[in-house]
């Protein structure tokens, strides 16, 4: 049993529905089988935030209409619903999704929650006969991001990963011109997360939750815990139980391109990170400066995530190689740095603009896979947003499991990686321009992580392996059999 004594993922029993007669017909008996013609109806949950985009991608596309909205904050929903009436696009309200979701009328689930919810809601939709676009990063561990690609395939579903970059015609030129040799092997593929992050405040104890908003559900899979900062809303990135930190908000984008470019269509075989939250003391409890190595034999993927500025008092953010928020991909005969090409000596002989190269909006993508009901349709099928996502997963696994070390000790961790030890360098020159002491403030060196991504599971390593998934709450659990 978990602290709110509710049940744990392998106590849950197997293949269980959602509710108990939410799934009683067959996903089958809940799709429809949709015309050229037909109008698709969509359901979004949560909007808050990034969902807006959602309403409004969808509300603006011929055949496509907005029909449902789901949001636990009672204000939220209000406000939504009101604009698309007053707009002449009446909806319907529900504020637990399990209700949505027994509606047979609805065809596709567009989701924006925060990351712990994103998985469930994806299986339960895809058990509910639905289409699902669900925003990245697909899931808020490994495991369940490994559950909601089985019930895709197993319930036949379209499901999109919210990783636009999958739709831009420029990568897709870039990638095929290099996959062509013109600048030889890939040996470090690089993704930036220079995004300013300043601190959430902190609080001397648990703070009220606000009028309107059903907690309880706000919380589902994820343990009801006291709200212990400022914001309920978004700084739930900054904390373990709900967010991911910038590695799996921001940087998925990046991490995405990084694979991407690499071909690799699995899980690296081993990881480590160094990091810490420096330079000042909040309620957040992820890395606000990190780097993660993964690697996969033939090649090194290197994540950096930076959330203070360039220095102290700036408003801008460093860049490397012309790049904060990015990626750089380092080959034998030269390198990427964003659209453009260049040779070893730094001249650029390439600038990709995607022209002849199939590419677009993002959700409007999702819509034509929905009708076609080709899966290889998609930019960025649930596969794809999988492995990505748990490659931030297992950055972050490292991180967490680390220690913090003095600065020879860490300089020492990365004195065989050469690549390691250039980023290592680079981000404590960042840090002493903020006014890091990292004697002081110390950094915590993550271990050398070896990873099965067959099985997806880390090797030898109990600890690593406990957070390849988590303990659900009970009615929340994200079932073992889809």
């Amino acid at each position: 049993m978990d602290q709110q004594g509710g049940m744990t993922r392998r106590g849950f029993v197997r293949g269980a529905a959602f509710t108990a007669g939410a799934l009683s017909l067959p996903a089958s008996a809940w799709a429809r089988v949709l015309g050229a013609n037909d109008d698709i109806r969509v359901g979004v949950v949560g909007f808050k935030s990034r969902g807006q985009s959602h309403i409004d991608a969808f509300s603006g596309m011929k055949g496509v209409r907005v029909v449902a909205l789901c949001d636990v904050d009672a204000a939220i929903l209000e406000a939504g619903a009101r604009e698309l009436r007053d707009k002449g696009s009446p909806v319907e309200t529900f504020t637990d999704v399990r209700k949505l979701l027994e509606r047979k009328d609805i065809d596709v689930i567009s989701t924006a929650t925060p990351n712990h919810w994103h998985s469930l809601i994806t299986v339960w939709a895809c058990q509910a006969g639905k289409d699902v676009y669900v925003e990245k990063p697909i899931s808020h561990n490994i495991w369940e991001g490994r559950q909601a690609v089985r019930a895709a395939r197993k319930y036949k579903r379209i499901v999109q990963a919210g990783t636009q970059s999958r739709s831009s015609a420029a990568w897709r030129e870039a990638w095929a011109w290099l996959k062509e040799g013109h600048i030889g092997r890939i040996e470090v593929s690089r993704a930036l997360c220079y995004k300013r992050r300043a601190s959430i405040g902190k609080v001397d104890g648990p703070q009220p939750i606000p009028a309107g908003i059903d907690y309880d559900l706000w919380c589902g899979p994820a343990e009801k815990l006291p709200l212990t900062r400022k914001s309920l809303h978004y700084d739930w990135h900054w904390v373990w139980n709900t967010g991911n930190g910038d590695l799996g908000n921001q940087g998925i984008h990046q991490m995405d391109i990084a694979r991407w470019a690499l071909g690799e269509n699995q899980l690296a075989g081993s990881v480590t990170s160094i990091g810490g939250r420096v330079g000042y003391e909040d309620d957040g409890e992820t890395a606000n400066t990190q780097f993660v190595v993964l690697e996969f034999g033939r090649a090194k993927l290197i994540f950096e995530v930076r959330g203070l500025p360039e220095r102290t008092g700036a408003k801008a953010m460093d860049r490397y190689r012309g790049q904060d928020i990015g990626n750089i991909i380092e080959c034998q005969g030269g390198s990427i740095a964003g659209s453009k090409a260049f040779d070893r000596d730094g001249k650029q002989i390439r600038e990709f603009t995607g022209k002849g190269f199939r590419g677009g909006d993002h959700f409007a993508n999702f819509i034509e896979a929905v009708r076609s009901r080709k899966v290889s349709d998609l930019n960025a099928d649930i596969l794809e947003g999988h492995v990505s996502s748990a490659l931030c997963h297992m950055g972050n696994i490292s991180y967490r499991l680390g220690a913090e070390a003095d600065p020879d000790a860490v300089e020492q961790s990365v004195s065989n990686a050469p690549e390691a030890a250039e980023t290592l360098a680079r981000m404590e020159e960042h840090l002493a321009r903020n006014g890091v002491d990292i004697k002081a403030s110390r950094l915590r060196v993550g271990p050398a992580l070896k990873f099965d991504p067959r099985r997806e599971r880390f090797i030898g390593n109990d600890a690593a392996n406990a957070m390849v998934s988590r303990e659900y709450r009970s009615g929340f659990e994200v079932p073992e059999k889809v």
